[in-house]
């Protein structure tokens, strides 16, 4: 190979020199400035020696090709002989084509300068913010309850980073979102899988982290491959939690974010929440309140004061309270046995509207006696469950479901979707049948004979787009709320859904239970961010095992007619071995936001029950 020549080295070096940016051409253009000037001043004392004199000698010439350069206009009041105004042109010709190049190089290099800092890539100085990595429709509802949990609180920051336009995520949550109040939003732009870009947060000083899993192929492997990114880095970190859309990769994203990182499986949590709705009417709604920082919220409370009472006893021991598990030697217990004593470093596990609201009560409030029932509950025999449509959760909502219902139960797919019906093996309780059937044409339903089920589940499609597929939901909702009217029928019918924004479409349909499972994993995402303790809490709320919510008619528990106290409702469900939690009034389960749903109601206020009305209750199966 042939030995560079000079020419070639220096070109080589001149153009990594001009590679640096815009100081180092504003360096060239200043030693090409100087050139000229000295060139132009050395003839002008060699060739117009008398000009020179007019001039007050070489400062003078040097101070005079100065101002023609940076202001060619000079050259018009210029007298004297033809070599000095040719020598004078030259300066300023030369001016022009520096001053011009100057001029566009500030200009390039001050785009260049506004278009990053637009782009978002200054490292944030901050403290106890929360940290949001990447970006999916879950960031909207994020972004929204941490709003609404931090609003009593100055100075509260979100910082989000996604491989997107910063302008651009700034416009989408505010368009979104709306006003966030105190709490003050700041995005940067750069791929939470990059530890440079991961620099940008100031995560150190952060007081949780949240990786989002984002739209597109594979979203599981960008997730995991961002906790392998933190899981690098240097120094402490503050609590991460990570949601997964696919339950398979769970162990996985395990290994990478090690044991500090608390993971939520997008599709088993979703479909919990739909197995749980389809059985009882109005669960979806109970949870979707529990995990929103609108109303009632789960809190963790140490009160030693309440050490050597019984769980039963600690019932009644807040006004505006409600004790529903204790947390003791880290382990989670809802609704645990009446008798349990509660140990001195045991946590109350309660639900308030407030922290600020959580006092210990005083005295109890009296008990209405006489108003308590003792009708036992009816034992559920076997069900007859409608599946219509089928995605990649559906196989594991059938198998939640054959954890919950009775023996002998049966449940029938109808759906056009090519995979319906398969890896359905291993069932104990449910016996499986599927046909083929397009659900969103009315002939099709009907002769599915729709009224021989007690409850009727509709799944997204997952072959088309979710807005394509939310729109197949919101047809088969209106035909089967068309064919009970028409019929007579009577059933349960929970549906799925991508968007929140067809909620309101859906509620047209009068559809008993909606999930939209990116709005369930939002919630207990920006629940784990401010709390990432009530992991095992969920965790056991969402579980066959143990006990779990449920409505159960008010008449099992108290008379109705005149009103009581929600205390008395309390010690009938203590003596049940449950805990009330709450209520549903029949007359609003068509009234959003709360569809009838009343949680942490005060113990001491009247409350007059009718017929159809249901106490919400934890409770063994």
């Amino acid at each position: 190979m042939a030995r560079a020549t000079i020419r070639e080295r220096l070109r080589y070096w001149f153009d990594n020199t001009m590679a640096k940016g815009t100081v180092a051409l504003i360096g060239w253009l200043g030693l090409a400035s100087l050139v000229l000037i000295l060139a132009v001043s050395a003839l002008t004392l060699w060739l117009t020696p008398d000009e020179v004199f007019e001039h007050a000698g070489l400062a003078g010439v040097l101070w005079m090709t100065l101002v023609r350069a940076l202001s060619p206009g000079k050259i018009a009041s210029d007298s004297g002989t033809a070599p000095f105004l040719a020598l004078m042109l030259t300066i300023s010709l030369g001016g022009i084509f520096i001053v011009s190049t100057l001029v566009g190089v500030l200009s390039t290099g001050l785009k260049g300068k506004i278009e990053e800092l637009r782009k978002g890539r200054s490292r944030i100085i901050e403290s106890g913010h929360t940290v949001i990595l990447g970006w999916s429709e879950q960031v909207f509802t994020i972004v929204g309850e941490l709003v609404k949990a931090d609003a009593s609180q100055r100075g509260s920051v979100i910082a989000v980073l996604a491989d997107r336009d910063k302008p651009g995520m700034e416009q989408a949550i505010r368009t979104k979102v709306g006003d966030t109040g105190r709490t003050r939003l700041v995005c940067r732009t750069g791929r939470p899988t990059e530890p440079a870009d991961l620099d940008l947060m100031s995560l150190e000083t952060a007081r949780s982290i949240v990786v989002l899993s984002p739209q597109g192929d594979d979203p599981d492997a960008h997730v995991i491959k961002t906790l392998l990114a933190l899981a690098k880095r240097d120094g402490d970190q503050p609590p991460v939690v990570a949601a997964l859309a696919s339950s398979r990769n769970m162990a996985a994203a395990r290994l990478a974010g090690g044991p500090g990182v608390h993971l939520v499986d997008s599709d088993d949590t979703a479909s919990r929440l739909i197995v749980q709705s389809s059985r009882q009417s109005g669960m979806s709604v109970v949870c979707m309140d529990l995990l929103n920082f609108d109303g009632a919220e789960i809190y963790l409370r140490s009160e030693p004061s309440l050490a050597g009472l019984t769980y039963g006893e600690a019932l009644g021991a807040y006004r505006t309270a409600t004790v529903i598990g204790l947390r003791s030697a880290g382990k989670v217990a809802l609704n645990p046995p009446s008798d349990t004593v509660i140990a001195a470093d045991d946590e109350i596990i309660l639900i308030a509207d407030d922290d600020s609201l959580i006092r210990l009560g005083g005295a109890a409030v009296p008990v209405e006696e006489d108003r308590i029932a003792a009708t036992a509950h009816e034992r559920p025999g076997p069900k007859r469950t409608l599946l219509l449509g089928w995605n990649g959760r559906a196989p594991q909502i059938v198998r939640y479901l054959d954890g919950y219902v009775p023996e002998g139960s049966t449940i029938d797919i109808a759906s056009d979707h090519p995979a319906a019906g398969r890896d359905l093996t291993g069932l104990a309780r449910l016996t499986a049948n599927a046909q083929k059937c397009d659900i969103t044409d009315r002939h099709a339903l009907e002769s599915l004979g729709t009224g021989l089920y007690e409850h009727v589940i509709v799944l997204s499609d997952g072959r088309y787009d979710p807005h394509h597929a939310d729109t197949r939901t919101l047809m088969t909702l209106l035909q089967l709320r068309d064919i009970q009217s028409t019929l007579g029928e009577r059933y349960s019918i929970v549906s799925e859904m991508y968007d929140e924004n067809n909620r309101v479409l859906a509620e047209v349909a009068r559809a008993d239970d909606i999930v939209i499972s990116d709005t369930v994993i939002g919630l207990l995402l920006a629940q784990l961010a401010e709390n990432p303790r009530l992991a095992d809490v969920f965790g056991y709320l969402f579980d066959s095992k143990g006990s779990e919510l449920y409505p159960r008619p008010v008449e099992d528990y108290v008379t109705i007619g005149e009103p009581l106290r929600f205390a008395t409702v309390i010690e009938s469900a203590r003596r049940r071995g449950e805990t009330a939690i709450g209520y549903r009034v029949a007359a609003g389960i068509n009234e959003p936001p709360r569809y009838g749903v009343v949680l942490n109601p005060g113990k001491d206020r009247p409350i007059a029950f009718a017929p159809g009305d249901a106490v919400i209750v934890l409770a063994e199966r």
